[in-house]
């Protein structure tokens, strides 16, 4: 950068103004952007005294310098690697675009190094410092042998030859199956007959039943005829001649 661009920035600087809206500071919702005051009796649009300046011709920068970084150099916007063809590092600046990722933008600052460009936003990465693992020795050894001897018996698994068995099944073998099905037929046939049968012995029950509760009676007609006559009956239970 010559000393007389390095002038006509601080005169830039020097002749700068800042142009604010009227009643900015009055209301919270207004900001102090730049809006023309257009009221009939605005005190700012009248020029009255400490009511802020109107942008006039006079206020703008040097054409030499008009829109330069104060670095000296011209932005220009990037966001890949092949906008970077074709700039002059001398008079030129690059600035990267804040939508390009970090992946990215480390390829594009390399690139714009190796060319000679400035990067007006440049950006450092911190690199973590992977620390090597400790490994046990002999842990270690452990396992590796343990790897070895199951790989050895895959390999001899695989490389022993499968014995396929010649022989095929005997016709005795579907005679001993008919067997056994004839077997479990009879079985499942007998409580068939055992169902059968037990009707009968529920009427024998019964008849056992009725035989026992007959007796008694008989008994007690005995001893109610004996007890009207008065005469007595020995223990067993015969009369004895008068």
């Amino acid at each position: 950068m010559t000393t007389e661009v390095k002038r006509l920035i601080r005169v830039r600087t020097e002749k700068g103004a800042t142009f604010k809206r009227d009643g900015f500071g009055k209301k919270r919702q207004l900001s102090d952007s730049w809006r023309k005051p257009r009221g009939q009796h605005n005190k700012q649009r009248e020029q009255k005294k400490a009511k802020g300046a109107l942008p006039k011709p006079g206020f703008g920068s040097p054409i030499a310098v008009r829109g330069m970084h104060p670095s000296g150099f011209f932005e220009v916007l990037v966001s890949s690697v092949k906008e970077l063809d074709g700039l002059d590092a001398k008079t030129q600046a690059v600035r990267i675009s804040g939508t390009v990722g970090d992946r990215k933008l480390i390829v594009l600052q390399e690139a714009a190094g190796s060319a000679g460009l400035k990067v007006l936003n440049v950006k450092t990465f911190k690199t973590r410092e992977t620390k090597p693992k400790k490994v046990d020795a002999e842990r270690f050894a452990g396992a590796q042998k343990k790897k070895d001897e199951k790989t050895s018996q895959k390999s001899k698994i695989s490389a022993a030859p499968i014995k396929k068995d010649a022989t095929k099944v005997k016709p005795a073998a579907k005679t001993e199956a008919k067997k056994v099905q004839a077997k479990t037929a009879k079985n499942s046939a007998k409580p068939k007959a055992e169902k059968a049968e037990k009707p009968a012995d529920k009427l024998e029950k019964k008849a056992t039943a009725k035989k026992a509760a007959a007796k008694p009676k008989v008994k007690k007609a005995a001893i109610s005829a004996v007890a009207k006559t008065g005469a007595k009956t020995p223990k067993s239970g015969v009369k004895k001649n008068e």
